[in-house]
């Protein structure tokens, strides 16, 4: 049975830790090891990594780069990138280890329930799970039509590392939708799947800018990086801690 190495790329999140690290610590199988790729936090983020017992690397920050250091750096065949902000189901592992066992799946990936402490965003939950078919059946119909769906961070991603490293990860340039283009470069292996299992993701970007103005700057950031605006994504898709 392979192994699953969970990379963590991490910025500032003091706030979302301290429940995931409860949460991973519970999980059924347990993964072989946690990567925590810290991008130079300065609140208390270093602390609480220390206190997990992870495996914790520094790098610069940028998701893509972070997640590439982690990647990198894992000693399992199989590798899940999940965001400090979403939370797991308890058996992640063993679904991990399920679909993978399908040489056919290059990459795969939950789907996120979002949620806040008092609400669940219905909405924008299926804003996220309709946007992994329109978004590839309109910037590459090509792709759409072999199957391929779009997926992104929140969606817990996972592959063989291998694999990840053959297609040469994800591009460092790319401060913003780097898991899209991953999964167009992924779907030349093989396919690139949903899987129906949720795992529950921070509605913080909703709570701070409101959920018609989050669902518009989560389709527009689709747009702009589906046409080449790649320098002005990470202006229009802040970081929200």
């Amino acid at each position: 049975m392979n192994e699953v190495t969970i990379v963590i790329p991490v910025l500032d999140e003091e706030r979302a830790l301290p429940r995931l690290i409860g949460v991973l610590a519970a999980l059924d199988p347990k993964p072989a090891e946690i990567i925590a790729v810290d991008g130079g936090s300065t609140d208390d983020t270093k602390a609480l990594l220390q206190s997990a017992g992870w495996r914790v690397l520094q790098t610069a920050a940028g998701r893509a780069i972070q997640i590439n250091a982690g990647v990198a750096a894992a000693r399992s065949a199989n590798v899940c990138v999940l965001h400090a902000d979403t939370i797991p189901p308890r058996d992640m592992i063993a679904v991990i280890q399920r679909v993978l066992a399908d040489r056919s799946i290059a990459l795969a990936g939950f789907t996120p329930l979002i949620k806040g402490p008092d609400t669940t965003r219905w909405f924008t939950t299926f804003h996220n799970w309709i946007k992994t078919w329109y978004a590839p059946l309109l910037t590459r119909p090509h792709l759409f039509f072999q199957g391929v769906r779009l997926l992104f961070g929140d969606h817990a991603m996972f592959f063989r590392r291998a694999e990840y490293l053959a297609v040469g990860g994800c591009d460092p340039g790319t401060p913003v939708m780097e898991e899209a283009d991953l999964c167009i470069k992924m779907a030349r292996l093989g396919k690139v799947k949903l899987v129906p299992r949720w795992v529950e993701t921070s509605d913080r970007r909703i709570a701070a800018w409101g959920p018609v103005k989050a669902n518009w700057i989560y389709f527009k950031v689709g747009i702009m990086w589906a046409f080449g605006a790649r320098a002005r994504l990470e202006r229009e898709y802040p970081n929200i801690r």
